[in-house]
């Protein structure tokens, strides 16, 4: 059976489908995938086993630039690849219309979730077979529960096996030493831990013998990094591939996160990660398998699930985002001492 998965971002959301593959090749031995990815993460679902091709798009480049040649030559060497196969199934992971277009172009039946179950409801009226998936479970589990109604199986209750060989990306001469990672990095202002904390958390590490390792992605983050690496005993990492940085956590005796599609990624590799909650809720986007634990703030607000802060207590701010004062530095560190 060959089937091809529609889920072209973000990173969270790539590594998040993994598990519903592992699930499948359980089901059915001979089963194999193709899949279309974003540009960006096109090296990410073939780390998976039983993916033998990866296709990638570059749909948020395309829209920048639709009406130049090159836009038009590379959407038509996409068309032409996807339907170069006749699949047994096309399953659209997505559930968006950007990704529906992108799956009609492909040859083999439709499926994807229902209406009361997709991000854009109407995409469902497309569907030859339409899965429903509550929103009141993980993203993981939506997924699970999609490819197991599309292909036909029960829905396993075992935790998720992302099927990434962790060993593939280990450095003997990295592996040896004893370090920690800190992934200060993500998106929204509200979800950054403070960087008093992780100076904090930092100094404990190094009185305990552990490095400290801080990757970056962009300017920001870097000068973050930096600003961090200067009041404490830590390493700023020079920029890294997806690769390089898989590297990295798989070497590591664990991994501090935010939320962040890099916790993601180090759960995937089954690295011991201890994961901070301020306005989100782990119960629905924390990092999930083995050796996984999670912090959440203690605050009336939270999960607010907002990316700009609303609080409008009378105490003091000590520290910003505020509900990020219940997860302490030293909280953190007695977690990942459990966990080493």
């Amino acid at each position: 059976m060959r089937v091809l998965i529609i889920k072209t971002s973000s990173m969270g959301d790539i590594i998040h489908t993994l598990p519903a593959l592992t699930d499948a090749g359980k089901a059915y031995p001979h089963i194999r995938f193709d899949w279309v990815v974003e540009e960006n993460f096109h090296e990410i679902p073939g780390w998976h086993p039983l993916v033998e091709r990866v296709i990638p798009v570059a749909v948020r480049r395309w829209r920048k630039k639709i009406l130049s040649r090159k836009t038009h030559r590379e959407i038509g060497q996409h068309y032409k690849t996807v339907r170069s196969v006749q699949y047994d199934l096309i399953i659209d992971a997505q559930g968006l219309f950007k990704t529906l277009w992108i799956a009609g172009l492909a040859k083999g039946p439709l499926c994807g979730l229902d209406r009361h179950s997709a991000r854009e409801p109407l995409t469902a009226l497309f569907y030859r077979k339409k899965v429903a998936a509550s929103w009141k479970w993980h993203a993981v589990t939506r997924l699970r529960a999609l490819f197991s109604q599309a292909l036909g199986y029960d829905l396993p209750e075992t935790v998720p096996d992302y099927g990434i060989d962790r060993r593939r990306f280990i450095d003997p001469a990295v592996s040896s030493e004893n370090y920690l990672v800190f992934l200060h990095g993500t998106t929204w202002a509200t979800k950054h831990w403070p960087e008093a904390y992780w100076i904090a958390l930092a100094d404990m590490a190094h009185q305990h013998g552990l490095r400290v390792k801080i990757p970056w992605g962009n300017a920001v983050e870097r000068l973050r990094a930096e600003r961090i690496a200067a009041k404490a005993c830590a390493d700023v990492l020079p920029q890294l591939s997806l690769k390089e940085m898989a590297s990295v956590l798989a070497g590591a005796k664990a991994v501090v996160a935010v939320d962040t599609g890099l916790g993601h990624l180090s759960a995937a590799l089954n690295v011991p990660t201890v994961s901070l909650y301020g306005p989100t809720d782990p119960l629905e986007v924390g990092t999930q398998g083995a050796s996984q634990k999670h912090l959440s703030a203690t605050f009336p607000c939270a999960p607010c699930r907002s990316r700009v802060c609303t609080w409008r207590g009378t105490e003091q701010r000590i520290v910003e985002p505020p509900c990020f004062g219940t997860v302490k530095p030293v909280d953190v560190w007695n977690v990942c001492r459990s966990i080493f």
